[in-house]
């Protein structure tokens, strides 16, 4: 059980009614939160011996870790050091403050470079840390909404740099670069995002997991961004299952998550 895991389990523990989704009546694995029947935990990374420097910080908008279709608890399940607390605008967890504290991080606000005053630092294209220093990534995880109000409303994270990426640039490269082979790539659906769990009127708008992978690539650890890339499109294609309408996934997700992971520790 992992740090999203938990904060679902204590989520839900203090609600005072029944959290209503759609597609509430399905029956779900408690960790994937896919619907059982096409549960992933079996297939987790997790079972992987994943070698990374990074580190996440996931900061959930309220009921965001109750959504089965968060994609949060994705980066979780590839990177070991993933920490993930409720946000407040009134009140400041001392447990988070304690990790972004911690000397052996380097906190990275993962946000739109447009939102930056002149005087922030910002990485755009590579993310270099101080020596002795792990990178830790601070994402803001809720609705595009939600996520500007934490971005404008936490300043406990006003000091530190930035992460950002040009949303069509990321995704040329993912198409361009991220293949198994000829005929095995990723996700091809979606404008741009291939998230199609949830709608969005927004252009170029990433899901969660996708800006994780693209900010791990970033830092250099080009396999654990595409391990997390192939490990979202399992997820997108066993949720689409469930759901009644046509699955825009992609078919082969998990035969090409399984290709990739035999290719890197068999």
């Amino acid at each position: 059980m992992h740090a999203v895991h938990q904060l679902h389990k204590y989520r839900k523990s203090i609600s005072t009614t029944v959290y209503k989704s759609r597609g509430q009546r399905v029956i779900r694995c408690p960790y994937c939160q896919l619907a059982t029947q096409f549960c992933i935990c079996d297939i987790s990374p997790m079972n992987e011996k994943i070698q990374t420097t990074a580190g996440f910080l996931l900061l959930m908008y309220d009921t965001e870790v109750l959504k089965p279709s968060n994609t949060g608890k994705l980066i979780a399940d590839v990177i070991p050091d993933t920490f993930a607390f409720l946000w407040s605008r009134t009140e400041v967890n001392s447990e988070l403050l304690a990790v972004i504290n911690d000397e052996k991080w380097f906190p990275l606000v993962v946000f739109p470079q447009e939102y930056a005053d002149d005087e922030r630092q910002v990485f755009s294209n590579k993310v270099t840390c101080p020596k002795g220093k792990r990178p830790l990534f601070i994402m803001l995880d809720g609705s595009w909404r939600e996520a500007k109000k934490m971005f404008r409303k936490s300043p406990y994270l006003e000091g530190f740099p930035m992460v950002s990426f040009d949303a069509k640039t990321a995704m040329q490269a993912v198409t361009g670069h991220c293949k198994i082979d000829n005929d095995s790539q990723l996700s091809p659906v979606g404008q741009d995002s291939r998230y199609t769990v949830r709608k969005t009127t927004l252009e170029h708008q990433f899901s969660t997991a996708e800006v994780a992978a693209r900010v791990l690539d970033m830092h250099g650890e080009a396999n654990n961004a595409h391990i997390l890339d192939l490990w979202f499109d399992v997820f997108n294609f066993q949720y689409q299952k469930s759901v009644c309408q046509r699955n825009k996934g992609n078919v082969n997700a998990i035969e090409n998550y399984h290709r990739f992971l035999n290719d890197i520790y068999r």
